[in-house]
């Protein structure tokens, strides 16, 4: 096995089924839990795969959603969702770089973002903690998600922001941030 790690750039749909269950399987290992039906819910996601030799090591990916700040029109938002990677692995900078060229191809956004527990992480790679308070929009109005938390990394498109201004997204199944 060479110690280069090579990353590649992949929509779900031309994911074979074998690299869509070694990404299932390290996602699992690495949250400590099943989370194929999680996985269902996200729609026409953007894999971020890093390998060494043919094993994959750590993973992230983006979907597509629309998040409001304050007033704002929606913004197009590169949304990220299982950052992971396999433990014997872990400490190594494969997360890092798997983040680094999320960012560089998600240029063309309006804006990144992700709910995470790990904001340090995040922060060393310039994301940003929201600091107004969260909402779902849903059909009946907006939805308060005081216990929630989400960081946002600034792109070319991103428009000034008050962080501390509210901040909605629309509302999905699984998990709403």
């Amino acid at each position: 096995m060479t110690n280069e790690l090579r990353i590649e750039v992949a929509g779900s749909d031309s994911l074979s089924p074998a690299t869509h269950a070694a990404v299932l399987t390290l996602c699992n290992e690495a949250y400590e839990e099943e989370l194929a039906s999680l996985f269902a819910t996200f729609a026409h996601p953007v894999h971020v795969l890093a390998y060494l030799g043919d094993a994959l090591v750590s993973h992230a990916m983006w979907v597509t959603r629309w998040l409001q700040p304050g007033t704002l029109p929606l913004l197009r938002t590169a949304y990220v969702e299982m950052v992971a990677t396999a433990p014997a692995y872990q400490g190594r900078g494969f997360g890092t770089a798997v983040m680094q060229r999320l960012a560089a191809e998600i240029q063309d956004f309006d804006l990144g973002g992700l709910d995470t527990g790990s904001e340090g992480f995040y922060a060393r790679l310039g994301w940003q903690s929201w600091r107004g308070p969260l909402y779902i929009r849903t059909a009946t109005g907006l939805l308060p998600t005081p216990d929630e938390t989400m960081m946002f990394l600034r792109l070319p498109k991103t428009p000034p922001l008050d962080v501390t201004a509210p901040l909605s997204a629309e509302w999905r199944a699984g998990e709403l941030w």
